[in-house]
């Protein structure tokens, strides 16, 4: 125990007094104090890494359940040496869907082979509850037991089967909860309990949203999930820029949806109302075949689908964005971002565009809409479109519950347990610097760069959506400029994409930090000290760019000290990587990076026992087993027992009296 001096205890005195509320004896403070030494000696819990989601509901969702093959690890090592393999391959889907494994197991058992398997897998279940548990205090384990069934759970989780004195009393709890109709809630309910604790904490490390048909779901589970946070994302920010009513966000989200014929996260997922903009888009383009407008991924949809709708329904919402983007750039000069206005370097006459101070023809001269005098200016059917599409937007109650969370419990980066978390870059010169960004006369740069921008996409949101200009700009600028560090890129070449044929024109240009973070330690320890870390033990993780294993690229970098875990969780992405995903697993032994094959359905799961195929490569393996006083945590921790032990000496010393 600490020495305190005097000095020392009457500066605090008032502290004290206030903590001594909370704790009015000596034996209740030293109470806390050897709960809290204890705590520091457990193993340093489980933390799940996930990024690049991209609405793939159904995929992000079984590598939730199944926690990266945790699950399956931790039921393997505890019941593989006296279960048979065929059991455990009905056991471990048991455990990710409960209620739909538990109905196809009753079509196919019943009467008494039903009691005596209920029975039985509750036994089993129980033992892998119990090793789950077996890295937390039992104070831990408690709260994460369901209100239901927290005292059976209790006392079968602490209690040995095999104990003489007990046996029969541990027999008579699960015979009853059989007995009396309960085993399917009980199997819900432990199954629940089991991935709690086998993976104590989740980090989603941006872009959530687009390209795949469920961010909606996705959102809906992470607002259910018991401990996470989340970094933004590109695309995250530029729904968060949808929902604070930005003209240009809104109009780009909806042109993304209709890339990829995705009406669903639309319509059925925030009640956006489309019907204006296909009405419009109908009379507008109702001619024109808008074959470079044709939506992606198509195969993959219903076939009940009007693709050439939706392909006009693209064009018309392309046009409209490109107009209110160069309306932003106007309004801020600061930006830097002229050479984006390229609807005003338009000539109808000869059927040019002009990119980059030269000229180059366009595949489509069809433009009924675009005034060679105003050209950013939205024609009147255009300005009513797009002052619906804000209404919906705005007015979208779960789209505003799903936005507020992310601002909750996201941030712009997180340093958590040693490691860097953010989703793109640090925006760095070519030579290895930290890039600047002048604000309102200051300048900012790395860290104090990020803690900027994290305030200004806060006020962007919560501040008057009708400030002139707005403020919700911002959000937009984080989304596609060049010194945004969740875009990391020169120049969004999206309308050379849709209209000038020379690829050349599409290519979109990495910033300085991609060439400089891939192999340089040098670089990643500047980054992680800019941070606060200690480069010894620190990494960066990241997601933003998809890694094309099938190419031979690798998502360990910088000798080890970065990762970068896009590994294509989005079907978009899966021809180019090769594989459907990477996820990244940090315990008490060492992180272990996952690699996903594509995931074949829910159904398959469940029936076949059919796994998302996996892949372990170790990354880091600790030298001795990190145990919670070596985590975020564990500082807290022993903060809490130096203010105990101080109040401890208060007591003792008479300058605190005990309240009892």
């Amino acid at each position: 125990m600490q020495n305190f001096t005097k000095t020392q205890l009457r500066k605090n005195k008032k502290y004290l007094e206030l903590l001594s509320k909370d704790f009015p004896s000596i034996t209740s403070a030293v109470s806390e104090v050897i709960n809290l030494r204890a705590i520091l000696n457990l193993p340093k819990a489980t933390e799940h890494f996930l990024t690049d989601i991209h609405g793939e509901d159904l995929a992000f969702n079984h590598v939730i359940q199944n926690g990266s093959g945790a699950i399956r690890r931790k039921v393997m090592e505890e019941l593989g040496n006296t279960v048979s393999l065929e059991d455990l391959e009905e056991l471990i889907p048991l455990i990710y869907y409960p209620q739909q494994k538990l109905d196809l197991i009753k079509q196919e058992k019943k009467g008494k082979y039903l009691t005596n398997w209920y029975e039985l897998t509750i036994y089993r279940l129980v033992k892998v509850c119990r090793a789950s548990a077996g890295k937390y205090t039992r104070s831990k384990v408690r709260k994460s037991l369901p209100k239901d069934f927290r005292y059976i759970m209790d006392e079968l989780i602490q209690e040995d089967e095999k104990r003489y004195n007990k046996r029969d009393y541990y027999r008579a709890i699960i015979h009853s909860i059989v007995e009396y109709g309960m085993a399917d809630h009980f199997i819900e309910e432990i199954s629940t309990v089991i991935k709690r604790l086998t993976t104590d904490h989740l980090h989603i490390i941006g872009d959530i949203f687009d390209r795949g048909p469920a961010p909606h779901h996705v959102m809906d589970t992470l607002m259910h999930h018991h401990s996470m946070d989340l970094q933004w994302g590109n695309h995250d920010i530029l729904w968060m820029g949808a929902a604070a009513g930005n003209r240009a966000c809104i109009a780009c989200a909806v042109r993304i949806a209709m890339r990829y014929a995705n009406t669903r996260v639309l319509e059925n997922g925030y009640g956006i109302n489309m019907l204006p903009l296909a009405t419009f888009a109908q009379k507008t383009y109702g001619d024109d075949p808008c074959t470079d407008f044709y939506p992606k991924n198509i195969a993959d949809k219903n076939a009940s689908i009007d693709i050439d709708l939706i392909s006009k329904m693209h064009k018309a919402i392309s046009i409209i964005q490109f107009k209110v983007e160069e309306q932003i750039i106007d309004r801020h000069p600061e930006y830097h971002m002229e050479d984006r206005c390229l609807m005003r370097a338009i000539n109808l006459e000869k059927g040019t565009v002009t990119v980059e101070g030269k000229e180059y023809p366009l595949n489509d001269t069809n433009f009924p809409t675009l005034d060679p005098e105003n050209p950013s200016k939205l024609s009147d059917e255009e300005e009513h479109v797009m002052s619906l599409l804000c209404h919906s937007f705005r007015h979208s109650e779960k789209l505003q519950r799903h936005i507020r969370f992310m601002y909750a419990k996201g941030s712009l980066y997180l340093t958590y347990n040693d490691n860097l978390l953010y989703h793109a870059i640090v925006p760095l010169t070519e030579d290895g610097e930290f890039d600047t960004v002048v604000y309102k006369g200051d300048t900012y740069s790395g860290k104090a760069l990020m803690d900027k921008f994290d305030q200004l996409a806060r006020e962007a949101y919560f501040s008057n959506a009708r400030e002139n200009p707005p403020r919700n700009d911002f959000l937009w600028f984080l989304w596609c400029n060049k010194k945004s560090p969740l875009f990391g890129k020169k120049k969004m070449a999206t309308f050379e994409r849709y209209f000038i044929d020379d690829k050349t024109t599409h290519h979109e240009e990495k910033m300085p930090y991609y060439k400089l973070i891939a192999d340089s330690e040098e670089i990643a320890d500047k980054i992680l000290i800019e941070f606060g870390l200690d480069p010894k033990d620190g990494h960066i993780i990241n997601g933003h760019t998809p890694v094309k294993t099938k190419n031979g690229e690798s998502p360990i970098r910088a000798g080890g000290k970065v990762l970068c875990i896009d590994g294509g969780f989005a079907k978009a992405y899966q021809k180019t990587t090769g594989i459907a995903g990477y996820t990244l697993t940090y315990n008490s032994y060492g992180m272990t990076l996952i690699s996903h094959q594509p995931f074949e359905s829910v159904d398959a799961a469940i029936r076949n026992g059919v796994d998302i195929k996996s892949t372990k490569e170790i990354v880091e393996t600790n030298s001795r087993r990190k145990t919670v006083a070596d985590t975020d945590i564990g500082k807290d921790l022993r903060d809490n027992i130096y203010d105990l032990e101080m109040l401890i000496a208060a007591y003792r010393k008479g300058f605190i009296k005990e309240k009892v």
